[in-house]
């Protein structure tokens, strides 16, 4: 339950503020624009969303996220670690943005492009019956892109035969225009860092 917290305060930030990025290691959700940057920290064990977003929503007259419209604006899920609980929860959280209508890149980079190779096993997080590959055909079934880094693809021995259904390498320098454009907000999940 509290990943599934964390995650829907998550996305409440992704709406609300703009990106976040959450690292369950140390309870904090960070968020960034490509627009200007800002921070919000959640702790781990919190229910409900971070203060920002409440009193935004409670004592303005702003409008509540369920009702933001979200067309033209997109969400870049940055992926460098083959962590499988932040990959799970990445995962998670791009799916529910697309459901919300954003339109959603998840990039596999570092250690995530090891997520998407199909010889690998992927693990099953948290509450979800879904496995990490069937996560990856899920987040393209509800519209979202799959971009494997294509240098860390190289490093890592991969090439596009050996990605599971719906990853693809992108272009060298493919995912910059995205990270300038001001309608996209980025959202990096890392390695987790030992407590």
């Amino acid at each position: 339950m509290r990943t599934g917290r964390l995650c829907a305060a998550a996305l409440a930030v992704v709406l609300a503020l703009g990106g976040c990025s959450d690292d369950e290691s140390t309870g904090h959700v960070t968020t960034a624009s490509t627009a200007g940057p800002s921070t919000t920290e959640v702790s781990a064990n919190e229910t409900t969303a971070p203060p920002a977003v409440t009193d935004a929503t409670e004592t303005s007259s702003a409008p509540s996220t369920d009702a933001m419209p979200v067309e033209g604006r997109g969400l870049l899920v940055n992926v460098t670690t083959d962590d499988t609980w932040s990959a799970n929860m990445a995962f998670s959280l791009a799916t529910n943005a697309a459901g919300q209508g954003l339109d959603v890149i998840v990039f596999l980079n570092v250690r995530g492009v090891y997520l998407a190779d199909a010889e690998r096993m992927p693990a099953t997080e948290g509450t979800s019956d879904q496995n990490l590959h069937e996560k990856i055909a899920a987040l393209v079934d509800a519209g979202a892109k799959v971009i494997v880094c294509p240098s860390c693809a190289m490093e890592a021995g991969l090439t596009q035969d050996d990605l599971v259904d719906g990853a693809v390498i992108g272009e060298p320098g493919g995912i910059l225009p995205v990270l300038a454009d001001p309608n996209y907000h980025v959202i990096s999940y890392t390695e987790p860092t030992e407590n």
